[in-house]
């Protein structure tokens, strides 16, 4: 099966700080991925390694194939959607819905191009599917959390990514706009030719079934891979948080509680 990510003795330093320790990790693809890992666990550097944004202090990456140092980065990046909070402030608040989306596909922050009609088509085709084609003419500083999030994802589906990274994108959200959310996800991987999925939380109730392999990352380091119902269970989660804790398991889903909570 082909490889979409694959890393190898992966560390990273920032002065004297190991932010990263000798990361193997293999994805392939059409297998999703959560990575689970508390504030400070490396989530972001990890994937900012695999964007290409920083390089490795030691080790290889190869992204679809391709070693590091033997491709054009900015090509790379094309293939990848990137959905953030941080990339979230970044945006022209006053512009409407659509044109926040058909801007995915030129990856410019603001619309410089005239999009084709194919391309506003596009556009709506992934906000119904998203479930926020309701917000066509809406600016996007009127949109909640939840529909601006919406809004994000269908943007990094217009340039046809391989790879699509969610980067907690529940963070801020109530009860309801997350399941809203993760309603929305769970379509996403369910459709034909859906992206390889990349999900990053610290909770791990928003671990849809559709995430059949998790990542635990504890400060830089790998605490273990694998599928999903060997990793979330009590007695690995309680080594993992370092803490006792209990696991809820319903419909395929798990919520954590400290075990002083009962």
């Amino acid at each position: 099966m082909e490889e979409v990510i694959n890393l190898e003795q992966v560390s990273y330093r920032r002065g004297e700080s190991e932010l990263l320790k000798q990361i193997n990790w293999t994805v392939r693809k059409g297998e999703h991925w959560a990575i689970l890992g508390l504030n400070g666990s490396g989530k972001t550097t990890l994937l900012n390694i695999v964007n290409g944004y920083i390089w490795p202090s030691s080790g290889s990456v190869s992204v679809f194939g391709q070693a590091f140092g033997t491709m054009d980065l900015r090509e790379l990046r094309t293939m990848i959607g990137w959905v953030s909070l941080s990339l979230q402030e970044k945006l022209y608040m006053n512009d409407n819905a659509e044109k926040i989306v058909v801007s995915g596909k030129y990856a410019t922050i603001g619309l410089y191009e005239k999009p084709s009609d194919s391309d506003w088509m596009l556009a709506a085709s992934w906000m119904k599917q998203l479930g926020c084609l309701h917000l066509m003419g809406r600016t996007y500083q009127s949109c909640s959390q939840g529909e601006k999030q919406k809004l994000l994802i269908a943007r990094a589906l217009m340039a046809s990514p391989r790879l699509l990274i969610l980067d907690e994108p529940c963070n801020g959200l109530d009860l309801f706009s997350r399941e809203q959310l993760l309603e929305s996800v769970e379509t996403l991987a369910k459709s034909h030719n859906a992206p390889t999925l990349i999900y990053v939380t610290h909770h791990t109730e928003e671990i849809l079934p559709i995430f059949r392999h998790t990542l635990l990352l504890r400060r830089g380091e790998v605490f273990t891979r694998g599928e999903v119902q060997s990793m979330l269970t009590k007695d690995r989660l309680t080594d993992f948080f370092e803490v006792p804790v209990d696991v809820m398991h319903r419909d395929e889903r798990y919520w954590v509680l400290p075990a002083s909570c009962k």
